[in-house]
């Protein structure tokens, strides 16, 4: 529980209270290495904080290529936001990479909280500013005209020492090039 105190502590303060009544929409679920936290077409209700393990998001076309999204390790928020925002199915799939550990919360329950707790409102706020703005539109840009050694270098920033806990495929899944072409990047750094 210290951890997603501390998390929430990241961007701003909240009261004892808004703290309080927070902690109270959270339940503790276990995944085991390959289990889903959402299936794509599902309608999502729920966002788990990541306390152990690694999860990803990805999409998987009519064709079966796969392409993944983001990675969730320990310390992120796992969730179909826009589906969420929607209350709709979602396009993509979250599911562990490794057993995980979460504590997870209905998003509505939360997002009552945010009309009761005016800090909670804020931290919402400074979340989405951070993660779906500020942070995102440097990975559209770089996804769209970066070559994939850029890319490969920019996943290396944004997710440190996540590397070895992935295979080949997944980083290469996310950087949207082969397996082989990833070797061929890293032979040359």
């Amino acid at each position: 529980m210290e951890q997603f105190r501390a998390k929430f502590r990241t961007y701003g303060i909240l009261s004892e209270e808004a703290m309080e009544d927070m902690t109270q929409l959270l339940r503790p679920h276990s995944y085991a290495r390959g289990e889903y936290f959402l299936r794509e077409g599902q309608t999502p209700k729920t966002v788990a904080f990541v306390v152990k393990g690694l999860f990803s998001q990805y999409y998987a076309s009519p064709e079966g290529d796969i392409v993944i999204k983001r990675f969730f390790p320990e310390n992120y928020f796992a969730g179909s936001l826009p589906a969420m925002l929607t209350n709709s199915p979602s396009i993509f799939a979250i599911r562990a990479l490794e057993p995980a550990e979460t504590l997870e919360y209905n998003f509505y329950d939360f997002k009552t909280l945010t009309e009761k707790h005016r800090d909670l409102a804020a931290f919402y706020i400074r979340y989405m500013e951070l993660h779906w703005i500020i942070e995102k539109e440097p990975l559209e840009i770089s996804f769209r005209y970066d070559n994939a050694k850029t890319r490969y270098l920019n996943f290396l920033k944004e997710y440190p020492n996540l590397e070895p806990r992935l295979k080949q495929h997944e980083i290469a899944l996310y950087l949207g090039i082969t397996p082989t072409q990833l070797s061929r990047i890293r032979a040359e750094m």
